[in-house]
């Protein structure tokens, strides 16, 4: 510009920053950029993510008015669980979106978000990806209601994988229903904070399927510890007496030997058939054996197998109840019923 007067190539520069600012149109990244990003996605795969941070901060720093270049850091940060960073920098990226609703940037907001109960944000979230919040904030804030129903979480994915049944209270969280092994440091009734794209899925006998969705930390604590016990239960209606007798005291039991299975992590992230549900089901991707299941994904035991007494059983239950619990259940019936070798696990 020269004595107050736009030149023809300023006019346009200007415009163009304009509407690079309002995302009216999109414009093509540098290559600078997309060799940074692409350099950075291939760090965060080794797990180098501070390396990945200084590569996604500078494609940020070159091209600022792209939502995708808040959206990697976003995604870095959450990787990383670096709530703070994850929740500001997908702020930013959902201020440069160009359509109005069903943008991933808004589910990786409002994971972050759920995360520091940060609940105003959270609810605004996933309203504006579209999800129905019903009812008005709770006291806290926190959504109620949502109706997700039940899905599968895969606890310590990175490690020694296990796949369990939980119920959704929201789009970012599951609330553990079957009783962890041990190996997972999981317990029953524990609130697991989850990644937003299912890898893998459980089909059942009866029709539907639910999606197996990865565990990114334990959001909520349990206080129940998780004991295993060795039972003698002469049918499958003695078992099914001491897991009737858990839950209505408000606690679970879980016949480890028929509802556990060991899956390779190829089949754990496909699509699996399950017995959670009706039906027989003889399953060629079970890789367990009879009698020595594998920790890796929790079902209901099928109807027609072969029943062995001797059965290896999760209790989750205070230290003051468990025991009572046993004794009621052998007391109720002596002649088929014992238990020994009662352990806390985790």
């Amino acid at each position: 510009m020269s004595g107050g007067h736009w030149t023809f190539n300023d006019r346009q520069a200007g415009q163009a920053g304009i509407v690079k600012i309002f995302g009216k149109v999109r414009h093509r990244p540098s290559a600078s950029w997309r060799q940074a990003t692409d350099r950075a996605f291939t760090l965060i795969g080794d797990g180098r993510y501070e390396d990945a941070g200084a590569l996604l901060t500078r494609a940020a720093d070159l091209e600022p008015w792209l939502s995708e270049s808040w959206f990697n850091l976003a995604l870095l940060h959450k990787f990383r669980h670096d709530w703070e960073q994850a929740r500001a920098a997908g702020l930013r990226a959902v201020a440069l979106l160009d359509r109005e609703t069903g943008a991933p940037d808004w589910w990786n907001v409002g994971i972050a978000a759920t995360a520091l109960q940060d609940w105003p944000l959270a609810r605004r979230a996933w309203q504006a990806y579209g999800l129905k919040v019903p009812g008005e904030p709770t006291e806290s804030g926190e959504p109620h209601g949502m109706e997700l129903g039940s899905a599968a979480v895969r606890l310590s994915p990175e490690g020694e994988a296990e796949v369990v049944w939980g119920r959704r209270l929201d789009p970012a969280r599951i609330e553990v229903l079957s009783i962890p092994l041990p190996s997972s440091g999981r317990r029953w009734g524990e609130v697991v904070l989850h990644d937003g794209v299912p890898h893998g899925e459980r089909v059942t006998a009866a029709g539907p399927s639910f999606p197996v969705f990865d565990e990114i930390e334990l959001w909520a604590p349990s206080p129940v510890p998780t004991w295993v016990v060795l039972l003698e239960a002469a049918t499958e209606s003695d078992r099914d007496a001491l897991e009737r007798l858990a839950a209505d005291a408000g606690f679970a039991a879980e016949d480890w030997s028929s509802s556990v299975r060991l899956l390779c992590r190829a089949c754990s992230e496909s699509q699996m058939p399950s017995d959670e549900g009706d039906g027989e089901h003889l399953d060629p991707h079970d890789h367990s054996e009879p009698g020595h299941p594998g920790p890796l994904g929790h079902r209901t035991a099928g109807a027609g197998e072969l029943w062995l007494p001797e059965r290896e059983c999760g209790i989750a239950a205070p230290a003051g109840l468990v025991r009572g619990l046993l004794d009621g259940w052998v007391a109720d019936n002596p002649d088929s019923r014992e238990w020994r070798d009662l352990e806390e696990v985790c």
